[in-house]
């Protein structure tokens, strides 16, 4: 497969001539979403979930489908019958040839004061696992994680121990949208060799755009 980072917390996953997308929202590219065989959406928060750029990709193409728990797909499902499908922790399914499984119910807590919404995260042909914004534990191997690096929900200390107990081979950001020239740097270098580790876990972040092999 090959993996395309897209911005923030997007990415796009081709095989054998059909595109994946995880998480297009706000905080990523306008165009998306345009182009795939299917769409796949971890939770209801803008960053990750645009509903009027969505919209478009599916008004563009009437093949294209939707993966989603039951918070987006009710805002979806009436002017997309048949194609917008509601998934939850512990489905799995098939979408575009890929294989995909849901893990997690709940977003991270960002304020005890703060409703907190539901989040899933999805495992791609048993490698790649996207947790959206949560640090779900997928109770499975994978070689890719998908590393939300920043965010108002967690802290330096938990991402790295989230990477060691997912033990994955390498893990890549994602979530990073809200950080400037210098936090990519200071988290690429707290991230990479001279930080405290990631339990034999390699790092690296892609530029929007940039593909690599997973």
């Amino acid at each position: 497969m090959e993996l395309t980072k897209k911005g923030h917390a997007c990415v796009r996953i081709a095989k054998d001539g059909r595109t994946l997308v995880i998480d297009p929202g706000a905080f990523s590219e306008e165009d998306a979403a345009l182009g795939a065989d299917a769409v796949l959406i971890t939770h209801e928060h803008p960053d990750h979930f645009d509903e009027g750029r969505l919209r478009v990709a599916l008004d563009a193409d009437p093949a294209l489908e939707v993966w989603t728990l039951r918070s987006v797909a009710e805002q979806l499902t009436a002017a997309f019958p048949g194609r917008v499908h509601t998934v939850g922790h512990g489905d799995t399914f098939r979408a575009a040839g890929f294989d995909l499984e849901v893990h997690g119910e709940l977003h991270a807590v960002i304020h005890a004061d703060l409703p907190r919404v539901t989040n899933i995260g999805f495992v791609v042909d048993g490698a790649v696992f996207h947790p959206g914004d949560a640090l779900t534990v997928p109770g499975r191997a994978v070689s890719t994680l998908l590393l939300p690096v920043h965010a108002p929900w967690s802290k330096f200390s938990e991402v790295v121990d989230y990477v060691r107990e997912v033990r994955p081979e390498r893990a890549l950001a994602v979530h990073d949208g809200l950080l400037g020239e210098f936090g990519h740097v200071v988290y690429g270098r707290n991230l990479g060799p001279q930080g405290p580790g990631l339990g034999g876990a390699g790092y690296a972040r892609l530029v929007p755009g940039e593909t690599t092999t997973v």
